[in-house]
Order: structure tokens, then sequence, then C-alpha cells
């Protein structure tokens, strides 16, 4: 296997052999390397190219690898989850959203027309030609950052648009050919129906554990909310025109047993009452001392949750620079204020989707084969898992020698994904060139500058010969994978 990569991150990639079999582990741990040194546009081919595993396998066999190959993305995922419970609290919390991942080209598999969330406007909604995946991840606190979350993924799938008999225009037109790939009626689920498989299935895992799941108002419907396994509850966003009713009491006459009781006022209701009694107080969220205002309620949200009863919390920005919102809990050990601090730990995924696509290329891979177009995206986020664990692992001690000063930006106190990434790549460069006792002093002073000018280099603009190149070099020239 090619040795790319500092050895520290060796055991990382070792902990998923099981997942494969020998050729496609050595494939995986070739490409997962290359991938993390990449810089620039990571086409597939681009990958193989710039880290010459050429010399290390044939370039079809990374290309079957994705299109071919027998292994299974849900035991890559539970191989990461286990990887993450030392670094766990008792009770699990996960997150639940979508991304855009955009494409161009007619002959790619599974791509059509999504809503595009940062183009669109309240008043003026976009779209854009590409995939949408649906991804669960664990919000995990690490031990070099105790007060942030990272949001780590580890189920991921792919929503498909339910196919149509739509035609190209002119007489007799043929079916629109970017329909490749599209789910036919009995494939077709729903975003919110595949999130419930990946909660299922992550559930599954620790039956003994509770595990709280946030997600926003796609996923707080009845797709999900009655079909929950007993070991997880719901946090999730709110209509504030949601239709709320007291439980039902007890039955005083004959016939059918009510299944909700009274109306009660809506949360923009309980929020226009002029009566109303806000609590004031002051919540951690989002890394920030916030202060607001909240109605609670315990109610039924019929329509969504059925006969569960939900803990309600409205809030209102005294500052009055946000709008009122409305979030709920199916658990009700928790207050108010805790909903909403766990709540704002759903965040981080959206750090995650912009991580993945400005440093590791997630929307570069242009594959047209339906088994390497669901791979492929996926295993991009167990990479990113995999480089937030090294650092947790070993990373953090070595992050002071890659720092960058930036004596224009003081009031920087937590870290990122990019100093990261800066760190395990500095870390390997000093390993692979400087480590070898052939190298004389002359040629260390002159490969030293070198280091320090790539560490600077931000690292989704990276040259090539400042990526993988600089990391295989020895004594001022390449050398072969072993």
């Amino acid at each position: 296997m090619p040795d790319l990569l500092v050895r520290s991150f060796a055991p990382l990639l070792l902990a998923f052999q099981s997942c494969f079999t020998q050729p496609s582990f050595h494939s995986f741990w070739a490409l997962s390397c290359a991938w993390i040194l990449c810089s620039g546009r990571r086409s597939l081919s681009r990958i193989i190219q710039s880290a010459q595993l050429t010399e290390f396998k044939h370039y079809c066999s990374f290309h079957r690898f994705f299109s071919q190959s027998r292994w299974n993305l849900d035991d890559l995922g539970h191989c990461v989850f286990q990887l993450l419970l030392p670094f766990c609290a008792e009770v699990l919390v996960g997150a639940v959203d979508d991304t855009l991942a955009r494409k161009s080209g007619r002959h790619i598999w599974g791509a059509g027309m999504h809503h595009d969330p940062l183009r669109s406007t309240q008043k003026r909604p976009f779209f854009a030609f590409g995939h949408n995946f649906v991804v669960f991840s664990l919000q995990v606190a690490l031990p070099f950052a105790p007060d942030k979350y990272w949001a780590f993924p580890i189920l991921v799938r792919m929503y498909r648009k339910r196919q149509t008999n739509q035609r190209a225009p002119g007489k007799g037109g043929k079916l629109e050919r970017k329909q490749t790939g599209q789910a036919t009626a009995k494939q077709y689920r729903t975003r919110p129906e595949l999130a419930l498989e990946m909660i299922q299935l992550v559930a599954s895992w620790i039956p003994d554990r509770m595990l709280r799941v946030l997600g926003d108002s796609e996923y707080a419907g009845q797709s999900i909310s009655r079909h929950l396994p007993a070991n997880v509850k719901l946090i999730s966003r709110m209509n504030m025109k949601a239709a709320l009713y007291e439980p039902a009491g007890k039955v005083t006459k004959r016939g059918r047993r009510r299944k909700k009781g009274n109306r009660l006022p809506s949360p923009s209701q309980m929020a226009q009452d002029k009566k109303a009694k806000w609590i004031k107080t002051t919540v951690a969220l989002y890394g920030k001392q916030v202060k607001l205002w909240y109605q609670t309620i315990d109610a039924l949200w019929y329509p969504s949750a059925g006969q569960q009863l939900l803990r309600i919390v409205v809030v209102r920005d005294p500052s009055g620079r946000r709008r009122d919102d409305c979030f709920f809990s199916l658990d009700l050990t928790l207050s108010a204020t805790q909903i909403l601090e766990i709540f704002s730990r759903r965040w981080p995924l959206e750090v995650c989707f912009r991580d993945v696509k400005q440093f590791l290329g997630f929307e570069d891979p242009q594959n047209r084969v339906a088994k390497a177009t669901t791979r492929t995206a996926p295993l991009i986020f167990y990479i990113y898992d995999l480089v937030l664990l090294w650092h947790a692992q070993a990373g953090y001690r070595l992050a002071a020698k890659s720092a960058l000063d930036r004596l224009w930006y003081p009031q920087k106190t937590s870290v990122s994904f990019e100093d990261i990434l800066r760190t395990l790549r500095h870390a390997t460069w000093q390993e692979r060139i400087f480590s070898d006792p052939a190298l004389d002093a002359h040629t260390r002073k002159i490969l030293q500058p070198f280091v320090e000018w790539a560490k600077a280099l931000y690292p989704s603009e990276q040259t090539q010969s400042g990526g993988v190149e600089l990391a295989a070099m020895d004594s001022g020239r390449p050398r072969p994978s072993a």
C-alpha cells in the first residue's frame, strides 16, 4: 500500500479493513490518502494522477473500486460510529439534513433539479441541477476543543426524484435524457423516509442508549415522528401556524375514545398575545450567550406526532432582529432552555457541508454509473471524519507547528477544519521529507522553505506540486509507491 500520509493516520484506516476484500482495501487506503493530499479539483482521474497511484495499481482498479467492488457504505458508517463512541456522552445527539452537490452533464446518473438554498431567497426560490444527499451525523465535542461540537456524518442516502413522462420539445420528442437514474414509483422515497431509515439503523446499534435526533422543519412531520424507535427522541422546528391540542381526557360518554382534546392557540397566536407572560433568559447558542424571551407549553401536534405529548417552546428575539420561532421536543425531561441549546448543535452539520465542498471537493466527481454515484460522495464524508479523528487522537499535539500567524484575525480562538487539514498535511511533509537520515543538512535547508510555503497556501487552492508530490519527495526527487 502507498505510504502517503503520516504514520499516525494508519490505525484509523486499518479500522476499516473488515469492510473490504484485500484488493479493495488497498484501493481504499490509497484513495483516502490521495484525496486528503490532493489540491484543486478532485475528479477521480486527477486524484490518481496527482498521487501517482498508477505506480501502485492500474488506474482502472480505482474506477472499479467505486463502480463494481463489493463493499457496503453502511458498514463503513458503522466503523466510524465505533471509532466515535469513546468521545460520545451517555446520551447521543445526532442530526439529519440534506445537501446539494451541483453537477453538469446530461448523463450524470441520478441527478435532477433540486432547491438551491444558497441562491434562494424568501421571495424567489432557485433550483440547481445536481445530486441531493440526505445525511445523518453524530454531534460530538472532541477533547482538543471541548466547547465546540463537530458533525461526523456516518450514514448517507442519495435522494432520487420520481420518474416522470416528461418529453423533450418537438413533435414526438424523446423522454428527457436528464432523467437518467430517476426512481420509479416503487423505488421512490422522500427525504424524511430516507432519514427515518438511517435513524432506525443507528438506533439498532445502541439499543440500550438514548439518541436525540435534531432536524429542521422538513424532518418534523409524521413520516419520522410517528415511526421512531423507543430509544430515539426528536427535537425539531415547528410551524408557527401548527394546530395544537390538549391531550385527550378520560372517556365520560359512550363511543370511540377521543384522540385529542380541545384546540389550543397556535404558536403564532401565543406570540401575538399581548397578555402572554414571556420568560426572559440568557442561553448559550452557537458558541455565544444570547438573550431571548420564551414561552413553553406541553401539547399535542396531532397532524405530525399524533398522540405523543410534545414540549413546545416559542422563542422571541427581544432586539427584534429575528422573527419569532418555535421548537418542540419529544423528550419531556428537557427544559425549554435545554431544548434550545441542544437544537443549536444541529448547525455543525451545515459547517460540515461547507467544509467538504470547499476543502475536499465534494462536488467535483462526475460519476455516470449508479454504484459509483452513490458511493463516491459518502466516501468523502468518511474521509472528513477520519481527518477529525486523527486530530483528536494525535494531530492536536502538532497543531502549533503548522499554525499560521494571522495578526489581522485576533478574535480567532477555535480550530477549524482548514487548520486541521493543514496540520495533517504539514505533519506528513515533515515526516516524509525530513525523517530520512540520508538527507544532508544543505538539502534540508533548501527544502524547509518549500514546506513552509506550502503550509501557508490555502488548502483548497494549493497547486499540484505543493500537495501530493511534495509528500513524495525524498532528497529532491519523487519516490515510487511501495
